[in-house]
């Protein structure tokens, strides 16, 4: 949404876009209902260039729901660089909690975004499924978790992260419940 062409973004107008999006994050989990001129003003564009990268308030919110996805899943690579399966994962889980309680954040901005009539639905999970996939194929085939276990099993076992509440203790309770998922992946893993 927004650019249509391929062209690269000049440097200047990338960073106004980058911008915007980090504005409109931190307004739109304040308020949903934040007037688009307040953060184009709060990001130090004018209306214009908002409007030039993003038509509608729904292209900006769905385009802040896939940046922040493509950031938690694009850094699992990141942490198999850096670090052992094991722990790549678990920083990995770390980051989608966050996510997770950004994305409750906006819930209501998302919510609106996709319900009317014509609207977009939300992007499915693709990136993030698919980084989790690499996780654990990784910490298998390392014998630190045990064998078998999908993105799917994972994404199930995790739910709970959906529903703590962002404006409680979350990282708490999410350290804990993330904790204990990593101890039942290790259970039966053959390197153990």
């Amino acid at each position: 949404m927004g650019q249509q062409n391929d062209a690269p973004q000049r440097a200047d107008a990338q960073r106004n876009r980058e911008r915007i999006l980090e504005v409109a994050l931190t307004e739109l989990t304040r308020s949903a209902d934040t007037p688009l001129s307040v953060i184009a003003k709060k990001a130090g564009v004018g209306q214009g260039t908002l409007y030039r990268n993003f038509p509608s308030r729904e292209a900006l919110v769905l385009e802040i729901y896939r940046h922040e996805m493509r950031q938690v899943a694009d850094c699992a690579a990141q942490l198999l660089r850096t670090r052992e399966p094991d722990r790549a994962l678990r920083e990995w889980m770390d980051r989608l909690a966050g996510f997770a309680m950004t994305k409750a954040g906006l819930a209501d901005a998302i919510r609106q975004a996709t319900s009317g009539p014509g609207s977009p639905g939300k992007p499915p999970p693709h990136p993030l499924t698919d980084a989790a996939e690499i996780l654990l194929r990784a910490c298998e085939e390392a014998g630190v978790i045990r064998p078998g276990v999908t993105a799917d099993d994972f994404v199930l076992a995790i739910g709970g992260l959906w529903l703590l509440d962002p404006a409680g203790d979350w990282r708490l309770r999410a350290t804990r419940l993330l904790d204990l998922v990593m101890d039942g992946l290790r259970v039966g893993a053959p390197g153990r």
